[in-house]
């Protein structure tokens, strides 16, 4: 049975608030428009009720809904909060997409001082925690990064463990957004919902926001790294094919647009990683879409590498587990990511398929190469036995994207 998107459990960052809840910090969740941060505070909203929070006790604003307009004025919103708190109680406060209330830093820190008061807000864009604000407000926050559903929480959604392949192409094609599942087996429907997300960040959030008059422009350079996402790119190299392609633009304003979508988390920048000098390279990244799904709205099925689109959906998985991820060089030889914890490092190849001697041997090459005695592991869609080679594992990667192995 189909799960109502809506009100999918996203039990992995439930889990998350209800461990920081009644804690005096401030809980800023981030993340793409509609990855389901609205949903997951009326989860969280459900949950205090259902145990024992009253609902007097529970206030919430979001700022993208016209009767909260006017609290976008930081001292109103400041006296209406102050005006509505529970009286010798815990009162918990959510505040939805609070990028848009000016000076909201000054807000949430004068707020923070007032005892009693548990303190939630979602923001869809980076800048939420730039270095200036997090000043404001360094030491008092913990940010969790929300993104849109895993592969394990889309297969439960649509009700079965059955056809794990079929889910896959699913999957990447119809997208990881949330409400798509209420979309499923229509098609041009989820295509236009997608176009309507893609437009309302790249025309709404990012030209309005950040001043760009060139809109064209900016929607060019988001085609080109969702063509080339798993590819090392530069900002040089992609001023360069745009302006042989006609459309003359500076190394300057390509950084800012990347930038830009960055920030509206849209891509995700993987920095290289020197595995045996230990050490960050500055040149040369990798950037991945947050969703799959906008590349093929935008691209269609041409010059889909099946690899590089695997890539994509590992380097986001990794994300959701907690790692920071980085792309991997071992003398000339690349690994495709490198995960890392406080506790543990974890090399990662992914491969469409390495049933050709040649393919798996240059997977195995490069993790041939790192001396450590960290995991090793080759991610494929190949249907086949788990094998061991000298202590690297290749597993199916539809099984480890489950949580199987």
């Amino acid at each position: 049975m189909l799960m109502t998107a809506q009100r999918l459990e996203r039990t992995e960052y439930l889990q998350k608030l209800i461990a920081f809840r009644d804690k005096h910090i401030i809980k800023i969740i981030t993340g793409i428009r509609r990855c389901g941060k609205s949903t997951l505070m009326e989860i969280f909203q459900d949950y205090l009720k259902a145990n024992h929070v009253e609902k007097a006790q529970i206030l919430a604003v979001n700022f993208e809904d016209f009767d909260y307009r006017e609290l976008r004025d930081a001292e109103k919103l400041h006296a209406y909060v102050k005006g509505h708190m529970a009286k010798d109680k815990m009162t918990y406060l959510f505040l939805d997409e609070i990028q848009h209330v000016e000076s909201w830093p000054d807000v949430i820190d004068s707020l923070y001082l007032r005892k009693n008061l548990d303190i939630y807000i979602t923001g869809s864009n980076a800048y939420l925690l730039s270095s200036e604000i997090a000043t404001l407000i360094s030491g008092r926050y913990v940010e969790i990064r929300m993104l849109p559903l895993s592969f394990k929480e889309y297969v439960k959604a649509r009700g079965g463990e059955d056809n794990l392949a079929r889910r896959y192409r699913e999957y990447i094609e119809y997208s990881s957004f949330p409400y798509t599942l209420e979309l499923a087996g229509q098609p041009k429907e989820i295509r236009d919902y997608l176009e309507s997300i893609y437009h309302t960040i790249v025309v709404k959030d990012l030209a309005v926001r950040k001043k760009i008059p060139d809109v064209m422009m900016l929607e060019s350079v988001a085609r080109y790294l969702f063509d080339n996402i798993g590819n090392t790119v530069s900002t040089k190299k992609i001023a360069d094919t745009m302006t042989s392609d006609g459309r003359k633009i500076d190394v300057r304003t390509v950084e800012k647009y990347v930038e830009a979508l960055t920030e509206c988390f849209i891509f995700y920048q993987a920095k290289r990683y020197n595995v045996k000098g230990k050490q960050y390279l500055k040149t040369l990244e990798k950037y991945y879409a947050v969703d799959v799904g906008l590349r093929y709205m935008l691209l269609g099925s041409k010059a889909i590498d099946a690899g590089h689109i695997l890539e994509n959906v590992v380097y986001l998985e990794l994300l959701r587990r907690g790692y920071d991820v980085y792309v991997g060089k071992v003398d000339e030889l690349e690994v495709d990511f490198v995960a890392m914890d406080d506790q543990r490092v974890t090399y990662y190849q992914v491969a469409a398929t390495v049933r050709e001697e040649n393919t798996l041997q240059r997977e195995l090459k490069s993790l041939q190469k790192i001396n450590d005695h960290y995991q090793k592991l080759i991610l494929t869609l190949d249907e086949d036995p788990e094998a061991d080679y000298e202590g690297i594992r290749r597993v199916n990667v539809l099984d480890w994207l489950m949580g199987y192995v």
